[in-house]
């Protein structure tokens, strides 16, 4: 089974999606990503869908990679004696570290981290940012603020503090629990919440130790500060708009999301854009035009993969919502301005070998119109170079761990085959033609381009290009 587009399609697993059929069908209809909130899951219920997807996997014989979003620090004030309050534009509001049940004038904030953090002049978002406080005095265990934007305010309403770095790592007790137990569960990729600095991705890294890639959530200010560095440390790239259009200015995300995408391309670093894509599909069977031409923008812009939320995991209608996440996309990349804008964001290879011969095996690829490029990759570096080039020419990644195939299937336009790794050249061509067949990429008498390592078997050394014939029997015709 190929799919017909190379922007990937990631979706959410959640009440609406957990059995073994509906994940066959979102599978069938465009998913090739799943993703496990840990907000909402068990250990027990994460290793049941696990095994699910896997089923789903060994039915469909297509790798298929699974990443578990780990929850992060919830940020939340206290509770109030007499039920909620209403904070009046202007007045005065005090946030402090006494936990006495609050009301009109003050609220118990549990987070002396944020007491510490803040300073005159810094904001305070309430309640997904409906409140806005401003900060006029402050001590290590108390903040007076004056009310920007007022409204009613309730028992454990979540706090964003968008000018103020904190001195919290992004990995709470239950995140730690969490990560050993997905990563028992061998998922393959885990997203980290709540990045404010590249030592969130570093302390993270010594957990997963390269059982599974990292994706860091860009959903904070802090984040947005210090991109390259944690792109640098990452293994892929979230655009958690929701989050972000809390914390920052709603008009400043569609830039945002720009910079992000074409800074995670120039790194060869996967990159998704979540939230709210096809929003009104939770509950109606069409999307709106609006949401049609965000997820179009998205696949203009080179995302690796687009993200349904609550659409697929809650919502009414999650095999409609990925049916026409694929339709959307399918579209997108037959239009004719599709190449020119990928090809005007791509970027020239890193001076290594591996990328030079990627960057070449694309642009022979293209100019001699060859049926795909195949590339060999153990680790999956040279799959993530394939992708990083955006070729026209369908690539086939081809790799001897499972493992592999599976995180390879979150990045752009890589068809993931699990195949043994070749013995010597000739098995590698014959091997590299014969897949490029079965698959249907390639038709007998016509041509692909072949990358791969010498020696083989070892991880990270690309240094060899073939072009060979695909013959009357798949395999290579010289």
């Amino acid at each position: 089974m190929r799919r017909n587009r190379r922007v990937k399609i990631l979706a959410t697993l959640g009440p609406s999606s957990s059995d073994p059929e509906m994940i066959e069908k979102l599978f069938r209809a465009g998913a090739d990503v799943f993703r496990i909130n840990m907000s909402h899951s068990s250990h027990d219920l994460m290793r049941e869908l696990v095994a699910r997807i896997r089923a789903v996997e060994e039915k469909v014989k297509r790798p298929i990679s699974i990443l578990a979003d780990l929850q992060g620090p919830k940020l939340r004030v206290g509770k109030f004696a007499d039920g909620p309050v209403i904070l009046e534009d202007g007045a005065s509001f005090v946030l402090d570290a006494d936990p006495t049940p609050g009301d009109i004038n003050r609220v118990h904030l549990p987070h002396p981290e944020i007491l510490k953090a803040l300073q005159p002049g810094h904001r305070l978002l309430l309640d997904d940012g409906k409140i806005r406080l401003l900060v006029t005095e402050c001590t290590a265990s108390r903040a007076l603020t004056r009310v920007e934007v007022g409204g009613k305010l309730s028992d454990k309403k979540g706090v964003s503090v968008p000018d103020s770095e904190i001195a919290l790592s992004a990995m709470t007790e239950k995140d730690h629990k969490d990560i050993l137990a997905v990563l028992d569960a061998n998922v393959d990729w885990v997203a980290l919440s709540f990045v404010q600095r590249p030592d969130d991705i570093a302390e993270v890294r010594k957990i997963v130790r390269g059982r599974a890639g990292i994706l860091a959530k860009i959903e904070k200010p802090q984040a947005i500060d210090r991109l390259a560095e944690i792109i640098e440390l990452s293994d892929a790239l979230m655009v958690a708009r929701g989050d972000l259009g809390v914390e920052m200015p709603l008009e400043q995300v569609p830039g945002l999301q720009k910079r992000i995408t074409r800074a995670a391309r120039r790194a060869g670093k996967p990159v998704v854009v979540a939230t709210q894509m096809l929003e009104s599909m939770i509950t109606a069977p069409v999307p709106t035009r609006a949401e049609v031409s965000d997820v179009a923008t998205a696949v203009f812009e080179g995302a690796d993969a687009i993200m349904l939320s609550a659409e697929s995991a809650a919502g009414q209608f999650p095999v409609e919502a990925v049916s026409t996440m694929d339709k959307i996309a399918q579209q997108v990349e037959q239009d004719s301005n599709f190449r020119s804008i990928i090809h005007a964001q791509r970027t020239d290879p890193e001076a290594t070998g591996a990328d030079a011969i990627s960057a070449a095996a694309r642009q022979i690829a293209e100019t001699l119109n060859l049926a795909a490029v195949v590339c060999y990759t153990s680790s999956g570096a040279t799959g993530l170079r394939a992708a990083r080039e955006r070729p026209s020419t369908p690539v086939i990644a081809l790799s001897p761990v499972v493992g592999t195939a599976r995180r390879l299937a979150l990045a752009w336009g890589l068809h993931c085959v699990v195949s043994e790794d070749a013995n010597d050249e000739e098995d590698m061509v014959d091997r590299a033609c014969r897949i490029a067949h079965q698959e249907e990429f390639a038709k007998p008498g016509q041509r692909v381009i072949i990358t791969a390592g010498v020696p083989f078997g070892t991880p990270g050394s690309t240094n060899m290009l073939r072009i060979a014939f695909v013959g009357s029997d798949g395999k290579s015709g010289l």
